[in-house]
């Protein structure tokens, strides 16, 4: 794709009661501020926006208490790709949230939902952990619990991809490097997300832009394409 075409996409990830104070079970600190940035991109001449919403079912694999004796935060389990068993992935423990149809699972009020184009579920199964909004995290033999994202914006033309929302070092952060590396110009509106473990910041910037994708300020020239942008 040519650095003169430009069809950008915004991905607003799981900007969700259950990940924002003050009574999300997993809480991520200063999540409801970037509610403000996250609805001045969605008036931006984007051509298409899209929001995810991690949608579990109670018995998820992420979740400590389905895993007796550990400790949501502090525990990890290993998960091996269904398909399969030899691949593997340890992956963090947490609190119960984001369970299907319960009110922490819902997106935040204050986000402006009438300008979203659509809303993608994610973490539909019991036995994937899944924070890319593009699909799992096993490869062999072929991408698992595939969203159809990717094709999806490709079948739209989207050049860049525009990503928002939380949490920056686990949801988003996995997002943008799927972009990116499917193909897509991927960015990260740094106003727009915030960390479950904010002290690891700058090393997830580090694992961004070794895969490829630019972390942005919502005043740069980036963000000042998509307003100089006329709709197709």
């Amino acid at each position: 794709m040519g650095e003169d075409h430009f069809k950008p996409a915004l991905l607003v990830v799981d900007f969700q009661e259950d990940f924002c104070p003050p009574n999300g079970s997993l809480a991520v600190a200063g999540g409801r501020a970037i509610g403000p940035v996250v609805n001045a991109l969605l008036k931006l001449p984007f051509a298409t926006k899209i929001a995810t919403r991690d949608w579990h079912p109670a018995d998820h694999v992420s979740f400590a208490a389905n895993h007796p004796g550990a400790e949501p935060f502090l525990s990890t389990t290993t998960v091996a790709n269904p398909h399969n068993p030899a691949e593997t992935v340890e992956s963090r423990l947490w609190p119960v949230h984001c369970v299907q149809d319960t009110p922490g699972a819902a997106l935040v009020p204050e986000l402006d939902a009438d300008l979203l184009d659509s809303v993608l579920d994610k973490g539909t199964r019991p036995d994937i952990e899944m924070y890319s909004a593009f699909y799992g995290p096993f490869e062999d033999p072929g991408r698992i619990a595939d969203s159809g994202l990717a094709e999806r914006l490709r079948a739209a033309g989207i050049t860049d991809v525009f990503v928002v929302g939380l949490a920056g070092d686990y949801c988003v952060k996995y997002s943008a490097l799927h972009a990116a590396s499917e193909g897509f110009r991927a960015v990260v509106v740094e106003e727009g997300t915030r960390c479950v473990d904010p002290g690891t910041w700058d090393q997830v910037k580090a694992e961004l832009a070794a895969g490829g994708v630019k972390v942005v300020s919502f005043e740069g020239p980036e963000v000042e394409r998509v307003r100089a942008r006329r709709e197709e």
